[in-house]
C-alpha cells in the first residue's frame, strides 16, 4: 500500500474513536461494560465504512512452477496386438508416467491414437486404422508456440493419412519407442492390389498386383487369383535378398454380369509368421453394356475434347465424334451432344425425333438460334449478332439430381450472342447468367422432362476452360469430371423420376467407411428437408438387423454403417411419412490393413526421429529414454512470481460484517432502552 493509504487508514482509525468517544462517553456519567461494548461496536461499524471509501489495494505474491509438457502417445491400433506388443505398450506406458522423476520435471500429457487422437488413458488396442499424422497436428495445437519433447509408443505402421515423417514441427523433438520384434522373418505379402470397381460383360479387365518378400534365403511362390472353387489366374514367383519386390498385371475375363467376388492369394513350401497377409479379396461388378455418347458437331472447338476427356472419365462410358451428316453411326448411341447446332443439324433432329435419344445442347456464336427455335421448345432465343462474356450463378435450390456447387462463381466466362432468353414449361435452372455482377434471370445450364424424354442446355462456349479452372482450384479435374458425369447420367437415364433416390455402392472393404445416401422428393420432386429416412440392415447369413436413422445433410441424407463386421447384407431404406421404401444388398469383403505387418517401421521411425533431432530407441531401451528426458537441458521449469491485488470494496464479507455491527448495536440498544 502507498503512503496516502497508510494515512487514510491512520485517519480513519482517529476518526471512527472519536465519532464513538462521542456518542457513548462524552459527558456520560455512566461507563458501563454495555457502554464499552457499544462503543467497540460504533468504533468498528464506522472505521468499516471508511475503510470502503478509502478502498486500499491489497496484494499479495505467490511463487508459480510451469513445467515443460512431455506428450506420451501410444498407438491405439490393432496392429499392436497382432504383433503381440500391447501388453509390452501398456508396461511401457506405466514406466513412463509413474516415474517420479519424470513428473517432477515434466507436465506429463497422456493421449492415444488409431484413426483419431485423444486424450486418455485407457487402451484396448482395437483401432483399425493408424493415423500418426494427426498426432502431429494436434500436438502442434495444444502446445503452441511451446518447446516440448513428444514420446511415442507405436510400430510405426500406418495405414491412414498423410506421411507422419515431415508432419512433426521440427523444433520440438519426437523420441519414438518402437514395440515388435524387430527380427526378419520370412514374409510373402500382397503389398498392394489395384482393379477398376466396374468392367464390363465380355471384355478383359486388369488387375495390377504388387508383391513383396522378406526374407534371407531365394524362394519360389505361387501366386493365384480364384472364384470360388476355380482358379482363373496362375503365375509362378522368385524372390531373393536381392529380390525383395514384384509386380504383376494379369487380365481377366468378364464372362458373369452382377458383383463378382475374387480372391488373390501368394503361398509357398515355407511357413510364415503372418500369414494374413497373403490373401486378399476384391470384387468388380461387371456392367452388360457400355452406353455411347455421340457429340455432333460441323466445326473443331476446344470444347468438345474436353468433353470427351471429362465423360470417358467413367470407364462405363465411350464418346464418338460425329457429324451432322452421319446418321449411321448414331445406332448405338444413348444420349446426344449436339454442339453448335445450326441448319447441317436437321436429319439429325429428324431421326432423333423417332428414335427419341435424350440431347444435350450446347450452344456459342456459332449457333443459328432460329433453327434452334424451331427444332425444339423448351428455350425461346431471341439474339443479335453482339457476343457477350456470361458468369455463371449457382442455383441452390436445383433438385434433378444431387449436385454440388464446385466453384461455378469463380470460373471464367462462357461466350454466347446477347439477347434474351426465357424458358416454356417445365425448366429446371442449375446454373443461371450473369454480365458482370448483373444478374440476366436468364439460364445458363437448364434441364427439362417431357413425356419422358430428357434435354439438356449449356448456353455458351468455352467451357473448357472451366475444367482447367477446376483443375487450378482443386489440382484435380475430379471435381468437373464428376459434375459432367452426372449431367451425363441424368440424360443416359431414361426411366422416369423416382421419389426416393438411394446411392450406395456394391461391395466396401471392412474397416472402411460405410456411407449410404438418399434423396427424398416430395410430389413436385422438390428435396423435402422434412422427410424421415430410416434404414434397416440385415445380415444374408446370421439374419440379424440394425435399423439407423438417416441424418440430414446436405441437400440429401446419410447413415454411417461403420462397424459392421465382413459378409453380404440387405437393406431397405423407407421413409416413414410415405412408406416409400427402396431395397438393395452390398458385401463387406474381409480386410483388416492393420494385420498386413509382421515388424515395425523402424526406418521411418528413426526417419522422424532425425527429421525431429529426437533419437529412436527400442522396448528394452526405456530406460535409457527417461534418462535422456531428465538429462536433457533444454526442457527447464519456469518460475514465476505472480502478484495479485484486490481492491477492498471487493470484500463482500466486511459489507456483511458493517451490516451485522450496525443491527447488533441497535438491537443492544433497544433491549437496554436506550434508544
Amino acid at each position: 500500500m502507498t503512503t496516502n493509504t497508510i494515512l487514510l487508514l491512520l485517519l480513519s482509525l482517529v476518526i471512527a474513536g472519536g465519532l464513538s468517544y462521542f456518542q457513548y462517553f462524552f459527558k456520560a456519567k455512566n461507563k458501563s461494560n454495555l457502554i464499552w461494548f457499544l462503543a467497540f461496536l460504533r468504533f468498528m461499524a464506522i472505521f468499516g465504512l471508511l475503510l470502503l471509501l478509502i478502498n486500499p489495494v491489497i496484494s499479495k505474491s505467490s511463487l508459480e512452477i510451469t513445467k515443460t509438457p512431455l506428450a506420451i502417445a501410444v498407438d491405439n491400433s490393432s496392429s499392436i496386438a497382432a504383433l503381440k506388443s500391447d501388453k509390452k505398450a501398456v508396461e511401457l506406458y506405466q514406466k513412463l508416467v509413474s516415474n517420479p522423476a519424470l513428473k517432477e520435471k515434466f507436465e506429463i500429457q497422456t493421449y492415444q491414437f488409431d484413426a483419431d487422437f485423444r486424450s486418455s488413458d485407457k487402451f484396448d488396442f482395437k483401432g483399425n486404422q493408424t493415423n500418426l499424422d494427426e498426432v502431429a497436428k494436434n500436438l502442434k495445437s495444444i502446445n503452441k508456440n511451446l518447446l516440448f519433447p513428444t514420446v511415442i509408443i507405436t510400430d510405426g505402421n500406418q495405414t491412414t493419412g498423410n506421411d507422419y515423417v515431415y508432419r512433426f514441427d521440427s523444433a520440438n523433438k519426437v523420441y519414438p519407442l518402437v514395440v515388435g520384434d524387430t527380427t526378419t522373418f520370412f514374409d510373402l505379402k500382397i503389398n498392394q492390389l489395384n482393379v477398376n470397381k466396374y468392367a464390363f460383360h465380355k471384355n478383359k479387365f486388369p488387375v495390377e498386383v504388387f508383391l513383396q518378400y522378406a526374407g534371407t534365403k531365394s524362394v519360389t511362390a505361387d501366386f493365384t487369383i480364384s472364384q470360388g472353387n476355380s482358379v482363373v489366374a496362375k503365375e509362378k514367383m522368385t524372390f531373393s535378398p536381392s529380390k525383395k519386390t514384384a509386380s504383376l498385371n494379369i487380365l481377366l475375363p468378364a464372362d458373369k454380369v452382377g458383383l463378382q467376388i475374387f480372391r488373390a492369394n501368394i503361398s509357398s513350401n515355407e511357413k510364415e509368421k503372418n500369414s494374413y497377409n497373403n490373401i486378399k479379396n476384391f470384387a468388380v461388378e461387371i456392367i452388360n453394356q457400355k452406353s455411347t455418347i455421340a457429340i455432333v458437331s460441323s466445326i473443331n472447338h476446344p470444347d468438345i475434347a474436353a468433353l470427351k476427356r471429362a465423360i470417358e472419365v467413367n470407364a462405363q462410358r465411350k464418346v464418338i465424334l460425329v457429324k451432322p451428316n452421319d446418321l449411321s453411326q448414331l445406332q448405338e448411341v444413348s444420349v446426344l451432344v449436339l454442339y453448335q447446332p445450326n441448319t447441317a443439324f436437321k436429319a439429325i433432329f429428324e431421326n432423333n425425333k423417332v428414335a427419341g435419344r435424350n440431347t444435350f445442347i450446347i450452344t456459342g456464336n456459332n449457333t443459328d438460334f432460329n433453327f434452334l427455335n424451331q427444332q425444339q421448345s423448351n428455350l425461346v432465343f431471341k439474339m443479335s449478332n453482339q457476343r457477350e462474356d456470361y458468369l455463371s450463378e449457382f442455383k441452390s435450390d436445383f433438385n434433378l439430381f444431387a449436385i454440388e456447387n464446385i466453384g461455378f462463381e469463380n470460373f471464367p466466362p462462357l461466350q454466347n450472342p446477347f439477347g434474351t432468353i426465357t424458358t416454356n414449361g417445365n425448366v429446371s435452372v442449375l446454373l443461371s447468367s450473369k454480365i458482370r455482377n448483373v444478374s440476366t434471370n436468364a439460364p445458363m445450364l437448364a434441364f427439362a422432362e417431357y413425356q419422358g424424354k430428357r434435354v439438356a442446355f449449356l448456353l455458351g462456349e468455352n467451357s473448357w476452360k472451366w475444367r482447367l479452372q477446376s483443375h487450378i482450384d482443386n489440382q484435380s479435374f475430379e471435381k468437373y469430371d464428376v459434375f459432367i458425369d452426372k449431367v451425363i447420367q441424368f440424360l443416359a437415364t431414361s426411366t422416369s423420376k423416382k421419389s426416393l433416390v438411394v446411392t450406395h455402392e456394391s461391395f466396401y472393404n471392412s474397416g472402411e467407411e460405410i456411407i449410404i445416401n438418399a434423396q427424398y422428393f416430395n410430389k413436385n420432386y422438390e428435396f423435402d428437408e422434412k422427410a424421415r429416412l430410416t434404414i434397416s440392415v440385415t445380415n444374408a447369413v446370421t439374419k440379424q438387423s440394425k435399423n439407423y436413422d438417416l441424418l440430414k445433410g446436405n441437400n440429401s441424407f446419410s447413415a454411417n454403417l461403420e462397424g459392421l463386421p465382413a459378409g453380404k447384407y440387405n437393406f431397405t431404406v423407407k421413409e416413414l411419412n410415405s412408406n416409400t421404401s427402396y431395397s438393395s444388398h452390398f458385401e463387406i469383403l474381409d480386410f483388416d490393413i492393420e494385420k498386413q505387418f509382421v515388424n515395425p517401421d523402424v526406418l521411418k521411425l528413426k526417419q522422424l526421429a532425425q527429421q525431429t533431432s529426437g533419437k529412436a530407441f527400442f522396448e528394452n531401451q526405456a530406460d535409457d529414454l527417461i534418462n535422456t528426458l531428465l538429462e536433457s537441458k533444454e526442457y527447464k521449469s519456469i518460475e514465476k512470481n505472480i502478484t495479485s491485488k484486490t481492491p477492498i470494496i471487493d470484500w463482500v464479507w466486511l459489507l456483511i460484517l458493517i451490516a451485522v455491527l450496525l443491527a447488533t448495536e441497535w438491537f443492544v440498544r433497544k433491549y437496554n432502552g436506550l434508544l
